[in-house]
């Protein structure tokens, strides 16, 4: 995949910036007027996005089991993102995991800066998304990881402290790609396919791409101006985000206005991705969506990436393919297809969007 070797400018860590006490964000993090989030029409306050108890769905009650499926067959095609409690993952895994990585964020910089990424792979430790000279800087920091394929896994570039890290890392990612293996079940039957079908275009159980992104937003003196991440539709399959229960910063837009997500306790949010929408050539939809930043409050969230192994062509499954309904979307590699994010930085849902028209 080519990209380039390394970021080509010199790359300031968000949480230093706070840390040296600066009063006013450094112009590359100011959004345009039109892109801030005090200029954005919000939905009301009471919205939020639907929420589904999952404890029946692998109940001994076919008719209990359909409605949970129905309920995020709903989801899917009218939100693209929904709230999922009683999941099974256990919340004390949850809640050790996030604190861990807090931990880590407020390590000396020094002991962060050993895991500096670059553009080539984006793993470790990061503070930009886009390799383009020039492009608008999220208020943010993160540290990105491999988990499957386990070609791809190395344990040696996860954090050796806080000492409980890669342990820590390894249970919840465990946990977390049995839930997602779960949900693309429900996903493939709810597309009316054989249950498997969706897991296996993506490369089956051990072939199958899962990634953790850890996302750190500092406390912003100027939040009206900027954004922990710009607006954007994640480009792979699936994500499974355990986010900050004690402040709101996910947005959603849907009917053409901003719904903050108000988190609930030991729930994980689910929204669908890009290559999602390609196979099910858009009776699925991914979603765009952003993260505001806070005066008063630093975030930490864990966002898990459910995709494509790298090489695998994506393109509309056949099943779905009618005169009435030809395919939306050329054959690519998810290699091919986030080359553009990681280049671009976020875009909204521009990329996904071009190959429809293009096709």
């Amino acid at each position: 995949m080519s990209c380039l070797q390394s970021w080509p400018e010199p790359v300031a860590r968000v949480q230093h910036l706070l840390d040296s006490g600066l009063l006013e964000i450094p112009e590359c993090y100011v959004k345009k007027p039109s892109e801030r989030p005090s200029f954005t029409e919000y939905a009301t306050s009471d919205m939020n996005i639907p929420v589904i108890d999952l404890q029946d769905l692998f109940s001994d009650d076919n008719s209990l089991r359909q409605t949970t499926n129905n309920l995020v067959a709903s989801a899917c095609r009218e939100w693209g993102f929904f709230q999922v409690v009683n999941h099974g993952i256990s919340h004390q895994l949850m809640a050790a995991t996030q604190e861990v990585w807090r931990e880590f964020f407020h390590l000396p910089l020094e002991e962060k800066q050993k895991y500096a990424n670059s553009p080539i792979t984006y793993e470790g430790y990061g503070s930009r998304l886009g390799a383009e000279k020039g492009v608008s800087l999220d208020w943010s920091d993160y540290f990105f990881l491999h988990y499957l394929p386990i070609s791809l896994r190395d344990e040696d570039k996860w954090p050796k402290i806080p000492v409980s890290c890669r342990e820590l890392v390894e249970k919840y990612s465990e946990e977390v790609v049995k839930l997602g293996g779960k949900l693309m079940k429900v996903f493939s039957k709810n597309l009316g396919l054989k249950e498997n079908y969706l897991e296996e275009a993506f490369g089956g159980k051990e072939n199958m791409g899962a990634c953790l992104r850890v996302n750190y937003y500092p406390k912003c003196p100027q939040p009206g101006l900027t954004l922990g991440i710009s607006p954007h539709s994640d480009p792979g399959g699936m994500t499974l985000l355990f986010p900050d229960e004690k402040v709101s910063g996910l947005q959603v837009h849907h009917k053409n206005k901003w719904i903050t997500v108000k988190p609930l306790p030991k729930a994980f949010i689910v929204n669908l991705g890009d290559q999602l929408q390609v196979l099910s050539n858009a009776k699925y939809r991914s979603v765009e969506h952003r993260v505001i930043v806070n005066a008063e409050k630093e975030r930490v969230s864990l966002a898990y990436f459910y995709n494509p192994r790298g090489d695998i062509p994506i393109k509309p499954v056949e099943e779905l393919i009618t005169e009435d309904n030809p395919p939306l979307y050329p054959c690519m590699t998810f290699n091919e297809y986030r080359l553009y994010i990681r280049t671009r930085g976020p875009c909204g849902k521009a990329q996904v969007e071009s190959l429809k028209s293009s096709h």
